[in-house]
């Protein structure tokens, strides 16, 4: 099933909607879709190179209203089943701690989910759920999900199908150093 929502994916990239097509995969992959929208995004800059910076800015506006979406679910889903269940197990009291200790990382949770393969959704929901101020998600959200596209797009319009391979098969890990590094540029302007 994941394979052929991959390759439906991947056909809607030669589309003549194609930018409507990366819009609404990118909206929803950020609540609750599966599958991330650069998969739709590396063939639409591979395809059209003069456009990447469009398709970049197509995915980080779509992607960060649909993780307003799912910041509306985690709130609302919560308050309406979550809240009470856990309150009937008498885990009411430890809600607030939970809440305080999430939104008190808040800013590096999203800035983590949205720059690298963690699944976004899981944090827009979460953000939701312990009301993290709409403020701090939103700005975060912008800040993430542009780093993330910008740059791919970036690459892929600098280097062409050579990066596509690079990118696709080390995505996760390219990603995952450029957080390592900015936690580590951080703290040395902090505690240095």
């Amino acid at each position: 099933m994941l394979r052929r929502l991959y390759d439906w994916t991947m056909s809607l990239a030669d589309h003549p909607k194609a930018l409507w097509a990366l819009a609404a995969v990118a909206f929803i992959e950020a609540s609750i879709f599966p599958i991330p929208p650069d998969v739709l995004m590396i063939p639409m800059v591979l395809a059209a190179p003069r456009r990447a910076w469009l398709i970049a800015l197509v995915a980080t506006v779509a992607s960060v209203i649909g993780g307003l979406a799912g910041y509306v679910i985690g709130h609302f889903f919560f308050e309406g089943l979550g809240r009470p269940i856990l309150e009937a197990l008498g885990k009411g009291d430890e809600i607030e701690a939970f809440n305080a200790r999430f939104n008190g990382v808040g800013f590096w949770a999203v800035l983590i989910a949205g720059v690298t393969p963690f699944p976004f959704k899981v944090i827009t929901i979460m953000s939701g759920w312990t009301a993290m101020p709409l403020g701090t998600f939103v700005v975060t959200a912008i800040i993430a999900r542009s780093l993330r596209f910008f740059v791919v797009a970036g690459l892929l319009w600098a280097f062409g199908a050579p990066i596509r391979d690079f990118i696709e098969k080390r995505l996760g890990l390219v990603f995952t150093l450029f957080v390592l590094i900015l936690l580590g540029g951080f703290y040395l302007v902090r505690f240095l």
